[in-house]
């Protein structure tokens, strides 16, 4: 059995809604299932989702306070007014300033942007910084992506005599700051219909508004910040994903085209995997290690050279984060293995002086991926006596709702549901971690704690094509709220698997159903190799794509996750004495028991001088049942009987090795058969007497046979009676009882052990596999019988 890493949750859809859309459409089944998934149910809302045309930007007026703010804003504009950007470091917070910083250079205006340091003013707007924009003379501060919980700043600035607009998207704490507008589609009283758009998002709307016009200008921007913030690709994020790629794709900003060299970004189509993982991390990594003004600098540059400089300092920038946050990362994992072990612990939350603000988000995901607990990685700052960083969480613990509840020992904090940053006084992290520990355990199950793969569409071997995968494609861009599909084979058979690599971490597979083939491949999925047989069916899960090479193309299955529920067979019947311990020590299941049924197996394989445990017969009711146990049959048994009884008494395991160890091969020993048998008796019997001593070379020569052949023909005719043996004289008994050859007890002992290694030794691995599930079959159904008597 092997066990797949997650929890798979497959999405159902009623058949008849499935058909309808497919009609309706004209879309493949899965398709039409995939749409369904997403809430897409009629042929209206599919083809509103699936065409582009069709779909349209909001008016950014139903955005609560934009009236005020664009009124404030123009009138600044007209006045002459110096007006100040406020931006935040993360992707989304300096593409929200780049859309700011477009719009206001095609207005016209007298402005400048500020983004605060992480390390030495932390996150938002801050007093200090506003006192500094009130003394250089401006006189409107415009916020982006930051803000809604700015309420003592927005008393700062209204004190001071400074116009404070907020824009964000973050939520919102119950007390809103006193400022002069505020745009978020998250605000109690905002009757926008889509709350999932990123700080950037809200940035365009507001040049959406001020320009009377959709900023075409800024869309290559817009979606940078919109998939690096992981908002729902959904709604109005959607159009402006798919035309904000469009945008990226063909742009000619100086800072676009260095940024997409760099990453390696050719001619080939851009998709949303481009900015999320090669686009977005080089702009985060600038305010994650320093200041974020470099990743501002290259969004607005109009110059090719200082924009290719500035995207070369990104690229060493993010190598630097990279190096930052494996090393954090291992002595974080250190931390929770000594201090915090997971089992005895539904929250982490680790606490370093030392660690780099800057990085510490990527940390705690880190963890999570690890540990699958709601985390919390903190820098402390022993001087200042404070503790801050963020929180990552877990499906079904609303990390944002949680720490609502302690808002007393959290001046600072906001996010969402699955992420958080805060600061505290250091002296509250341990009450903090006993509160968050407390509402887990009333709110988390046990199998809360065992990750969610959610799984759009299962399919077949046989359904699988290139024209299929690209059907899927009308979906894209995927991204949150809009995944890429995940598909599942379920009890698929396997015609090949092999690792791949130059280290051998990669694995692949080939699935087949009749004729059919798809090919599956799995990166660092090499270690599985090991559990697996290819006589075994086996589900999977992952993404489909196209393998091009060569001028050929195909599908495959990028696989995530796999599965196998039926109990397994391993043959290490070929495997070499000096190699067994190392092998039995590696087992991947660290529940197993090493079986033999003869006493000295243990030393004729060599395990004597092994830690290995080695149950034989007498032990076996100190057993435990076998149920999620690997077993490993060391040796063969006396008798088939022997086996049942050990598996009757135990259980079926979830693997056996068959390792069948025996130093002499009956099979191949002195076993003559039933016309051999019949010869000699005649032979003998044409005999008055024979002298074995004198005359038995000749014989051996004449018929070709051992001596332990010819001693083992006189044993089985002795116990039957048939035969006097004198020292090597042998006579006929005159008139014996009639009896079989089953009746010698040698010959009984000879024809099982002939049998058994027929079974177990030299058998096809399906012949074994076959007789042990006929076993469990069978005592299964003696079970069975039992229960209804």
């Amino acid at each position: 059995m092997l066990n797949p890493k997650a929890r798979w949750k497959v999405e159902e859809q009623p058949e008849e809604l499935v058909q309808e859309l497919q009609k309706s459409k004209n879309l493949s089944p899965l398709v039409a299932k995939l749409l369904i998934n997403r809430g897409f149910t009629t042929a209206e809302q599919a083809d509103q989702f699936l065409n582009k045309q069709k779909m349209n930007y909001h008016d950014p007026y139903l955005l609560s306070g934009m009236s005020e703010a664009v009124s404030r804003i123009k009138q600044a504009i007209d006045s002459n007014e110096r007006i100040l950007i406020f931006g935040d470091y993360d992707a989304d917070g300096v593409s929200s300033t780049a859309v700011m910083v477009y719009t206001f250079r095609m207005l016209g205006a007298d402005f400048d942007y500020y983004i605060p340091n992480r390390f030495t003013e932390g996150y938002g707007p801050n007093e200090p910084a506003l006192r500094k924009a009130k003394d250089e003379g401006f006189s409107l501060v415009v916020t982006v992506d930051t803000g809604i919980a700015a309420v003592h700043e927005a008393d700062v600035a209204k004190e001071l005599e400074l116009d404070f607009i907020i824009t964000d998207h973050h939520e919102a704490p119950p007390i809103l700051p006193d400022a002069y507008a505020i745009i978020n589609p998250k605000k109690p009283d905002c009757p926008y219909p889509f709350k999932g758009l990123a700080g950037v998002g809200v940035a365009f709307k507001v040049a959406h508004a001020l320009l009377g016009r959709i900023p075409v200008e800024c869309l290559d921007i817009a979606v940078l910040g919109t998939i690096a913030d992981l908002v729902p690709l959904v709604d109005e994020n959607r159009l402006l994903a798919m035309e904000g790629l469009q945008a990226l794709q063909t742009s000619a900003k100086p800072g676009i085209q260095a940024i997409k060299k760099k990453v390696g970004i050719g001619k080939d189509p851009i998709d949303s995997e481009h900015v999320g993982f090669a686009i977005g991390p080089r702009l985060n990594a600038a305010g994650r290690l320093d200041s974020a003004d470099p990743a501002v600098r290259l969004l607005i540059s109009d110059d090719m050279d200082e924009a290719e400089e500035l995207a070369e300092q990104l690229d060493q920038y993010n190598k630097e984060r990279q190096k930052v946050v494996s090393e954090i990362t291992k002595e974080a994992v250190e931390m929770v293995e000594t201090l915090y072990p997971p089992s005895e612990n539904s929250v982490l939350i680790i606490a370093q002086e030392g660690w780099n603000p800057g990085v510490i988000g990527i940390v705690a995901s880190r963890l999570v991926e690890k540990y699958y607990r709601p985390t919390i990685v903190l820098n402390i700052d022993r001087e200042k006596g404070i503790a801050k960083g963020s929180a990552r969480s877990i499906e079904g613990f609303d990390m944002f709702a949680h720490l609502s509840k302690s808002r007393e020992i959290l001046p600072h904090f906001g996010g969402h549901p699955m992420a958080a940053g805060l600061t505290m006084e250091l002296e509250h992290v341990d009450e903090l971690k006993r509160r968050l520990e407390e509402q887990a355990k009333e709110t988390l199950k046990e199998e809360d704690f065992i990750p969610i793969k959610k799984v759009d569409l299962k399919t077949s071997v046989d359904e699988v094509s290139i024209d299929i995968i690209k059907q899927l494609a009308q979906l894209a861009p995927f991204g949150v709220g809009n995944p890429t599909p995940i598909i599942m084979l379920e009890q698929t058979k396997m015609t090949e698997i092999r690792k791949i690599g130059s280290d051998s971490n990669h694995l692949k597979i080939q699935f087949g159903q009749g004729q059919k083939k798809l090919d599956g491949i799995g990166f660092h999925l090499g270690y599985l190799y090991e559990q697996m047989n290819v006589q075994d069916s086996i589900s999977a899960v992952g993404k489909l794509s196209i393998n091009e090479w060569n001028g050929h193309s195909k599908p495959q299955l990028l696989i995530q996750d796999l599965a196998i529920d039926s109990w397994q067979l391993f043959d290490w019947r070929s495997v070499q004495k000096a190699k067994l311990a190392e092998k039995l020590e590696k087992i991947p299941n660290p529940k197993k028991y090493y079986i033999a049924f003869q006493e000295q197996t243990k030393v004729k394989l060599g395990l004597s001088t092994s830690n290995l445990k080695v149950w034989t017969p007498a032990d076996f009711d100190d057993l435990n049942r076998f149920d999620s146990f690997a077993v490993v049959l060391l040796d063969l048994p006396n008798h088939h009987d022997d086996l049942k009884k050990l598996f009757q008494l135990k259980g079926q395991a979830s693997e056996i090795y068959s390792l069948f160890y025996q130093e002499e091969d009956s099979f191949f020993s002195a076993s003559p058969n039933r016309e051999q048998f019949k010869w000699f008796y005649a032979f003998l019997k044409s005999k008055t007497t024979f002298n074995l001593n004198e005359q038995g070379l000749q014989l051996m020569k004449f018929r070709g046979w051992s001596k332990d052949t010819i001693q083992f023909l006189i044993t089985v005719f002795e116990e039957l009676e048939f035969i006097k043996n004198d020292q090597g004289v042998l006579t006929l008994v005159e008139s014996p009882a009639k009896k079989s050859l089953n009746d010698s007890p040698s010959f009984q002992k000879k024809e099982q052990q002939r049998q058994l290694e027929n079974d177990f030794v030299y058998s096809s691995n399906e012949h074994l596999k076959n007789w042990f599930s006929d076993l469990f079959k069978q005592i299964k159904q003696e079970v069975h019988v039992k229960e209804r008597m």
